[in-house]
């Protein structure tokens, strides 16, 4: 039993032609006439009586048509609420974030975007990179920004480099010269920034690090904060590796102080861009992704069919 079945029923119902059904339908007689006879071997009985002007409902059509009208209307609150649903969802951006992105990159892009999108609804989890990955995997979220994260199920589109920086406390000795050599920084009590999330990116940079040096670091601390180790080291605890974002503002107060690394080249930490495959991106996420694109530079594959 089709709804265009019971549409066609209920218009000869009330107007007592098929031609006229027809007509109020935008279809052609013959349509309207089989579909009612499809009905009809549904459900076995005849539902109307055809004379030679027009139809009128035998017995059993009188029985039906209460039932015929609240299916017809239940389908059509079940259109409508599924139209106010996809409008609705239509305007929300639902996003997962790791923590150091979500903490000190990301909010600069979504004050941005809700200048240029005020009715946008913002809806942002936080967790590990592999947390962000899962979500992105579940559908939970429509889009994730995390570190390198792969699965086959899962596009991941290089954004930027998070270059992670040596700081320590104003009246450390490396900042006579604010320069320092990896064999230095193994003498000195390692604050290690720990997420404690599955292949961290920050224990495999200390580790790459400390490797290709050929030393081996003084780790005292493990702490699952950023704000908690910056906080260690401006007590003069110890120093410590962390994202540049993350310590702008004291860099620029100088309550921390910046110390290069002799002869190491910058150690840069990748920020992904995660999309499931194959999943419809709705019209405000489509808009974030285009924002991602102008702040950053790079080209986003899903927005190639908008050009």
């Amino acid at each position: 039993m089709e709804f265009s079945q019971l549409e066609a029923f209920l218009e000869a119902a009330n107007r007592g032609s098929f031609r006229r059904a027809a007509d109020a339908l935008y279809l052609s007689q013959p349509s309207v006439s089989a579909r009612v006879q499809t009905l009809e071997s549904e459900v076995g009985v005849a539902l109307f009586h055809r004379t030679a002007r027009g139809v009128r409902l035998t017995d059993m059509g009188r029985i039906f048509l209460p039932f015929a009208q609240r299916s017809i209307e239940t389908l059509r609150r079940g259109r409508e609420v599924l139209e106010s649903v996809r409008q609705t969802s239509a305007g929300i951006l639902n996003m997962a974030t790791a923590r150091v992105i979500g903490t000190y990159v990301l909010p600069e892009t979504l004050q941005k975007f809700q200048q240029l999108y005020p009715d946008a609804n913002l809806h942002i989890k936080v967790g590990g990179s592999s947390d962000v990955l899962q979500m992105v995997v579940d559908e939970e979220v429509q889009l994730g920004l995390a570190r390198f994260m792969q699965h086959p199920d899962v596009d991941a589109l290089h954004l930027y480099d998070e270059e992670a920086v040596l700081v320590v406390h104003p009246g450390h000795s490396f900042t006579k010269t604010r320069v320092a050599a990896m064999s230095q920084v193994a003498q000195e009590p390692l604050i290690v920034y720990d997420p404690g999330d599955p292949g961290s990116s920050y224990f495999q940079f200390i580790n790459r690090v400390c490797r290709d040096a050929g030393v081996t670091a003084k780790v005292e601390m493990n702490l699952d904060s950023v704000e908690a180790a910056k906080n260690m080291v401006r007590l003069g605890l110890g120093v410590s590796f962390l994202p540049r974002s993350a310590v702008r503002r004291e860099v620029e107060f100088e309550s921390l102080i910046l110390i290069d690394l002799a002869e190491v080249p910058p150690v840069l930490l990748p920020t992904y861009l995660l999309l499931r495959r194959g999943q419809e991106i709705g019209p405000t996420a489509r808009s974030f992704l285009k924002l991602l694109q102008e702040t950053y530079n790079v080209e986003i594959p899903v927005l190639l069919e908008d050009r």
